[in-house]
Formats: structure tokens, C-alpha cells, sequence
């Protein structure tokens, strides 16, 4: 492997979709294995039992709970999950029915993947037919969002784009009708005085007297892919406004160290929480501030998202670990793993930061390995499940940052990990109504349960991860709930160009230099070379340049970050900045 480089301090919408690009082509170069007959067979193998998966999990649904929200696989009955969320009526149906379909709309894009039109057709005409958002229902805005508004707008542009999945005539925009509807609702949530939406709204009669003025960083920071989406699909600029000004408020309230909180008051715009960390409640604030950028071309989304992830780097990093901080001070104040935060890797992928990735994926891993499955809280101080978070929910967070480390690397260790994940569900999770979920890793004691997110995000990353068919010709980003977005031209406000010189890091070559990311020239740097027969340059996610070019300074603060470990560096007595204080 070549040696480490130094890396430049930004990170263009450009190279992030050249990633995506070329993942599923050029790096099959990376690895000998690809292209093996035995390797190629076991991924086909693999494929076709996680498409087994999909339709047992499916099918048992459409059999036992359908119309309704989630499957009991255990008792084979039905739960309309919606109802903390709100409750979603569909038309044609008794009057006190309250389901909303939910696990159908968050099935579409997964058969899409596995090449189903006929039945992606028909629940497409199913759902353009009978479902309806004129309810008295208090939703949950973020996970409305996320699933159903994010379920449709993806399904329809599936439905609508150049492989003509519909018959001919079927289809007409009834999805994206229902999604303007549902965005439509969501509107008045984000009248506060701070402009910070409301957790909970009524699709009928907007913010209910005495609404709860509490959310989270992620209820806030998780709405610009499926309103931005609607917006650019409709023509109608509220909802990305909205989702917009959101997001500006959320990230003007960061403390000096680029830090937030987990909770705070959407009237007063105050912090109610101030320890957060990558996991729940602020998770996919940063995941939607770099898709963002790349969805939607805005160097602001990249700014947000290269102060706070150094802010993370810097405090609260702890080896392959991150635990959580105070986000005014920095100080450590929960070591602890949650599952949601398996999905960090997988961003870091996108980002470059492939090194990170692996080294923090791998810990995830040995935890899976130890209980069979992931939990839900892992005490790291003590090496022990959370006492009372036990459970597991069928949750896809490892499978996901699995398939974007195996597209980056094409490492066939990757390949063994989704098999295993593979394995375990059908070993601890299968049952003959569906796929439970864990109550308590320890025991393997099930629950009646099967969730959404199992068909929309763990069966779509496995699947992925055996067979990128649907990937490789195409540019998608995927929203926090699985559901792709193309990256789409039209939809940017701006195609960046070129980069101010002082920003790129150029290596010594009497070739002229070329742009390449840092994805490209990490993981395969023979390769690379060897096909394009220049020197890259490389991006990083964190460094930030010292002030000066030749690295002189008087004080700390003319010292920027170091691109591979992601510290301060600081000024030397003899007035040179670099990483002393580490050495």
C-alpha cells in the first residue's frame, strides 16, 4: 500500500458522486477475488437467500397484517405502529381502521432492487387508490417524514424514470400527489418563533394546544432529502424552504467547539440536552448534511458537515470508539455503543474517511459476533449490555455501513460479514410468521415485532451488498430510511467548477496532477495510477490547512487539523506547526 497522504481540506460534490460512480466498476479492480467463479457463485448464493428473506418477511405481511402498519410474526396478527406516530386511515376501509399501509410504502424501492415490477405495480396502483392523509391523526413529523414521505417520493420517481417498470398509462404521478399532500401538512409544524419544527402535528388540524415544544437535533436536521426532493419535484419551494431554514436555526445553535445537543425547545430555540453524540437523536443530522450536499450541490451542506465532523473527531472519538460529550465543554459523559451509530462507517465511506471506517466497523462487528446480534446499548467502561436496553429490532445500521465498505474496498472480508449477519437473522430472528425481533440479546428471547426498516433497509443493504446491479449504472443517494434518490443534475443549485489552488494538497510528479478522491487513490493507489496514468489529488473530510504554506506560526491558532488522525495541531516552540503533542 502506498503511504499515507496528505490530504486536501475540502471535499467537492463533484468527487463524492465520482465515488459513487465509479465504486461499483473501478474498484472491482482492487481485488483479485472479483471475478473469481467461487466468489461470484457464494455472492449469487447469498443474494438469493436474503431475497428469500425479503419474501418471507413480505409475504407473511401482505398474508396477516396488510393493510395495516407492521407485522406480529410470532401471533401472525397485525399492529398499526402509526399510532404513535398517528394514525393513517385509508379509504374504503371500516372506520375504525387506522392503519396506513406503512410496511408496503416502505417496501416499493426493496422491489424495485429485486427486480419485482409486477408486484411494485400493484402496490403502487393499490396505494394511488386507497390511501389518504384527511385524518385526525397526531403524526410523528420525523418518522412521517423519513418513512412515509421519503417511501413516496422515492416510489415515484422509480415509477416514473427510464425503465419503464409501470405499464404504460398506469401511472400518473399519483404517488407525488399524495406526497405533496403529506408535505403539504407538514407545513405548519415549522411555525415557531425559532422556525424549528414540531415533533408532533395533527395532519388535520396542524399543532394541537399545548403541543410539546421538545425535539430532537435529528427530528430538526433529518427533512431536507424528502422535502428538498418534494420541492424539486413539484416546483413548490416551501418545503425545502422550510426543511432549509430548519437546518440554518439548528446549526446556528452549535456551541463554539461545533458541538450540538440531543434535545432542545423549538419556541425558546434553548438546549435541553446538551450531551450528544453520533447515535440517537442526532444521528442523521450529520448523515442528511452531506447527502444533502451531494443531492443537491449547496456548499453550505459540506461547510456544516466538515466543522462538525471534526468537532466529532476531535471529541468524541476515543480510538476505534465514540462515546458521548457535553457539547459546551467536550468532557466525556456517557461510554456508550448504540446500534444506531453502526451506521457512522458507512458515512465515512462517502466522505473518504475509509481508514476510520474500517477501524470503528470492525468493533461493531466483534460485538455482533459476541451476542449474535447487535444490542441496543453496549456499556463500553464495563464491556456489558445495557442493563435495560437489551433489545434488538431488526435494526440495519451494520448492514449498511457493510455494503458501502464493501463497495469502496471490494475487501471479501466484507462479504463474510454479511453473510454472518445473514446467518444470525435466520438463525435467532426467523420465524414461521415472519422475522421477530430480539427483546434480550442475552437470552435470544424474541418479540412479536417486525418492524418497517427490515424490509426497507436491512434486506435492501444485504442484497446490495451481494448484488450492486441497481447501483452500478446509476447515482443514488440513499435517505436514513433506505429509500434511494437520484443524483440528478437539474436538481443543483451550482456544479462547482474547480477549487481555490490553496485548497488542494498536490503530489510531487512530473505528470500534471488530476483530480481524484481520496476514496480512489486509498484503496487501490496501483490501480488508479496504473488507469489514469496521473497523480491525484486528495480530499479529506477534516484537515484544515495551517495558514501559512510553509507551516510557520506564532501561535496554535495559525495551525489547522492533521488529515489522518483529525487533531489540532499546534505551534512548536520553534515556531512550526504540527501534531507534538501527540508524538
Amino acid at each position: 500500500m502506498m503511504p499515507p497522504l496528505l490530504l486536501s481540506c475540502r471535499l467537492s460534490w463533484t468527487w463524492l458522486v465520482l465515488f459513487l460512480a465509479i465504486s461499483p466498476s473501478i474498484f472491482h479492480l482492487c481485488n483479485s477475488h472479483y471475478g473469481d467463479p467461487r466468489a461470484e457463485a457464494k455472492r449469487r448464493q447469498l443474494r438469493e437467500e436474503v431475497r428469500g428473506m425479503f419474501y418471507h418477511a413480505y409475504n407473511n405481511y401482505m398474508m396477516y397484517a396488510f393493510p395495516h402498519d407492521e407485522l406480529k410474526p410470532l401471533t401472525k396478527t397485525f399492529t398499526d405502529s402509526l399510532s404513535e406516530l398517528g394514525n393513517l386511515k385509508l379509504e374504503r376501509l371500516p372506520q375504525n381502521y387506522n392503519g396506513s399501509a406503512l410496511t408496503l410504502i416502505e417496501s416499493l424501492s426493496s422491489l424495485v432492487i429485486l427486480g419485482d415490477n409486477t408486484e411494485f405495480e400493484r402496490a403502487v396502483i393499490w396505494l394511488s387508490k386507497n390511501l389518504s392523509f384527511d385524518v385526525d391523526a397526531r403524526i410523528n413529523l420525523f418518522e412521517c417524514n423519513i418513512r412515509v414521505l421519503g417511501g413516496l417520493v422515492s416510489a415515484h420517481i422509480l415509477a416514473t424514470d427510464s425503465a419503464n417498470r409501470l405499464v404504460q398509462g398506469s401511472y400518473q404521478n399519483q404517488l407525488l400527489i399524495l406526497a405533496k399532500d403529506l408535505g403539504e401538512r407538514f407545513l405548519p409544524a415549522f411555525e415557531t418563533p425559532t422556525g424549528l419544527p414540531y415533533a408532533w402535528i395533527n395532519l388535520k388540524y396542524g399543532v394541537l394546544v399545548n403541543e410539546t415544544t421538545e425535539t430532537s437535533t435529528s427530528g430538526c436536521g433529518t427533512l431536507i432529502l424528502e422535502m428538498g426532493a418534494l420541492s424539486r419535484l413539484t416546483g413548490d419551494p416551501r418545503f425545502e424552504s422550510a426543511a432549509l431554514g430548519a437546518l440554518r436555526k439548528l446549526w446556528s445553535m452549535r456551541s463554539s467547539l461545533n458541538l450540538l445537543g440531543t434535545t432542545l425547545n423549538v419556541e425558546t430555540g434553548e438546549w435541553i440536552e446538551y450531551s450528544s453524540g453520533i447515535g440517537a437523536g442526532v444521528d442523521s443530522f450529520y448523515e442528511y448534511l452531506v447527502k444533502a450536499h451531494i443531492l443537491f450541490g449547496k456548499e453550505e451542506y459540506w461547510r456544516m458537515f466538515q466543522s462538525a465532523y471534526v468537532g466529532v473527531q476531535k471529541y468524541f472519538r476515543h480510538g476505534p470508539w465514540y462515546h458521548e460529550a457535553d457539547m459546551r465543554t467536550g468532557e466525556a459523559t456517557y461510554w456508550q455503543l448504540t446500534s444506531l451509530q453502526a451506521f457512522w462507517p458507512g458515512l465515512q465511506v462517502l466522505v473518504g474517511d475509509v481508514d476510520a471506517a474500517n477501524s470503528s466497523h470492525r468493533e461493531f462487528v466483534h460485538v455482533w459476533e459476541k451476542y449474535g446480534v447487535l444490542p441496543e446499548r453496549y456499556l463500553l467502561d464495563h464491556q456489558i449490555v445495557h442493563p435495560t436496553e437489551k433489545y434488538y429490532p431488526l435494526r440495519p445500521e451494520l448492514a449498511e455501513s457493510t455494503f458501502y465498505l464493501y463497495q469502496a474496498t471490494k475487501d471479501p472480508w466484507y462479504i463474510e460479514v454479511g453473510e454472518s449477519i445473514v446467518k444470525s437473522l435466520n438463525r435467532h430472528t426467523k420465524v414461521r410468521g415472519g422475522f421477530a425481533s430480539v427483546r434480550d440479546v442475552t437470552t435470544m428471547q424474541l418479540e412479536d415485532h417486525q418492524h418497517s426498516f427490515f424490509l426497507a433497509e436491512t434486506c435492501k443493504y444485504l442484497y446490495l451488498l451481494f448484488d450492486d446491479t441497481f447501483w452500478v449504472e446509476h447515482n443514488y443517494v440513499f435517505t436514513t430510511e433506505g429509500h434511494p434518490l437520484p443524483v440528478l443534475r437539474e436538481w443543483h443549485d451550482r456544479l462547482p467548477e474547480a477549487y481555490i489552488p490553496s485548497n488542494w494538497t498536490f503530489i510531487k510528479d512530473d505528470r500534471q496532477a488530476s483530480k481524484a478522491s481520496s476514496m480512489s487513490l486509498q484503496l487501490c493507489p496501483a490501480t488508479i495510477l496504473s488507469a489514469w496514468r496521473q497523480a491525484p489529488r486528495i480530499e479529506s473530510a477534516c484537515h484544515i490547512p495551517d495558514s501559512r504554506m510553509d507551516h510557520r506560526c506564532l501561535t496554535d491558532e495559525d495551525c489547522g487539523v492533521d488529515s489522518t488522525s483529525c487533531r489540532r495541531r499546534s505551534c512548536s516552540t520553534s515556531g512550526y506547526c504540527g501534531s507534538w503533542l501527540f508524538l
